[in-house]
């Protein structure tokens, strides 16, 4: 046998071999996390502006501090001797369920915030309870959220908002990205497999900076008159309710599904739905009438009332009942579209009616909004929004315990208010 270590060409040829064939297992994996680093970055939609605040800011950042615990002190009042609130922060829930976009302004529309809960999540089903004339089950799309346990971590997709902006040097009114009136980003996290070999190299990837953290795949805002034809209109069943809507599915890439259902393989079919305006439902219950208003109150795909507010004040209070089990209790958790800040903690229980305007501005700059009724809590803020993960009974233990206030529902907690706008389409 031919000593290696005597014969050099012998030894240059092994060396080239093993490393040849480290290459050629390797290079895969290389070029997949090439790949993955040019990818992992979405593009910009074209002559569109990200709406809302960057990533890294909020005006949430102290919401933990003692000094939102009390009522704020005010060096003045309006003409009418009351004491005027601040606003704290204002989100807008573009995927009903799913991450919010914070906003430093917002446009308020007759269905709520411009894009809050504007789309939805929905699997197809066969209800129980649901008989045909033959006794055979029908199928349905259903609204999919927070309260379904198996739906938990949706909390954790955050959609990005652009919209067309004029003033971009790409701008054109023929691009896409405008006709559709903006673009939807849509992030998600990525699932790391079960196999130990590819489970490895993504891992690796991600703390080398060559893998991303989130996936993505991008939605137009509005069905162009161009590609309406591919988002028929379906009916989704939202409660009791069943109103149509465009079918976005041909987006939803296989990953996300794979997201969503990680906890069971046997769900149904998921889609995305976005709202049609011409289907907008009437929110009667405890809202003005129209013989008040000029018009019907309107809301998309939000539960009943196109708006929610909290008070800072009143989280705390029931941050404070519930410290063992949650150590810090976000606002967040609530998914309200206003947060204020000043009154003290459940002032706002008893409002009737609020008027919303710039601090130097005059009356005719800001809103006024009804008050029309509190919010009736169910489990969903049981749900982190940063983790996705849901605790198995706080805050709604705690919130039972002392906050079922509302003689028209003394099963369940209040807090919050739900609000309609005086803003006529």
């Amino acid at each position: 046998m031919l000593d290696t270590r005597t014969n050099p060409f012998l030894f240059f040829t092994n060396v080239v071999l093993d490393q040849a064939l480290y290459w050629i297992c390797f290079l895969p994996v290389i070029v997949f996390l090439l790949h993955q680093l040019h990818c992992r970055t979405p593009t910009v939609p074209k002559g569109c502006r990200r709406l809302g605040l960057p990533l890294h800011q909020s005006n949430l950042k102290d919401e933990y501090k003692h000094k939102y615990s009390q009522k704020t002190p005010n060096i003045y009042t309006d003409e009418n001797g009351h004491y005027p609130y601040r606003i704290k922060a204002l989100f807008t829930y573009p995927i009903k369920s799913c991450s919010a976009i914070e906003l430093d302004t917002a446009d308020v529309v007759p269905a709520g915030f411009m894009y809050d809960r504007q789309f939805c999540f929905a699997e197809y089903i066969t209800p129980k309870s649901s008989k045909t004339l033959g006794g055979k089950s029908q199928p349905q799309w259903t609204l999919r959220t927070l309260r379904d346990g198996e739906f938990s971590r949706m909390v954790l997709i955050r959609p990005e908002i652009w919209i067309p902006d004029p003033t971009s040097r790409e701008y054109r009114s023929d691009l896409d990205e405008v006709k559709s009136e903006g673009v939807m980003i849509i992030f998600y996290p990525r699932i790391i497999t079960d196999s130990v070999f590819a489970s490895y190299f993504a891992k690796l990837g991600i703390r080398l900076g060559l893998l991303s953290r989130e996936l993505s795949f991008r939605v137009p805002l509005t069905p162009s008159s161009d590609s309406i034809s591919s988002y028929p209109l379906t009916p989704v069943k939202i409660f009791s309710a069943c109103p149509m809507a465009y079918d976005y599915g041909q987006h939803i890439p296989q990953a996300l599904r794979g997201f969503l259902c990680a906890s069971n393989s046997a769900r149904g079919p998921i889609t995305l739905f976005r709202e049609c305006p011409s289907y907008r439902r009437e929110v009667f219950r405890c809202a003005p009438r129209k013989e008040k208003l000029g018009f019907q109150p309107v809301t998309r795909f939000a539960d009943v009332y196109p708006i929610n507010l909290m008070n800072l004040a009143s989280v705390h209070d029931v941050a404070s009942r519930c410290v063992a089990s949650i150590s810090r209790l976000s606002i967040r958790r609530f998914r309200a579209n206003i947060i204020i800040q000043g009154p003290s903690a459940f002032v706002e229980d008893s409002w009737k009616r609020i008027r919303i305007q710039p601090q130097h501005g005059n009356d005719c700059d800001g809103i006024e909004i009804y008050t029309v009724s509190r919010t009736m809590r169910c489990k969903l803020p049981n749900v982190d929004p940063d983790t996705g993960i849901r605790h198995p009974t706080e805050p709604d233990r705690t919130l039972r315990s002392y906050r079922r206030i509302d003689q028209g529902d003394p099963t369940n907690a209040c807090l919050g208010m739900q609000l309609v706008p005086t803003v006529r389409g």
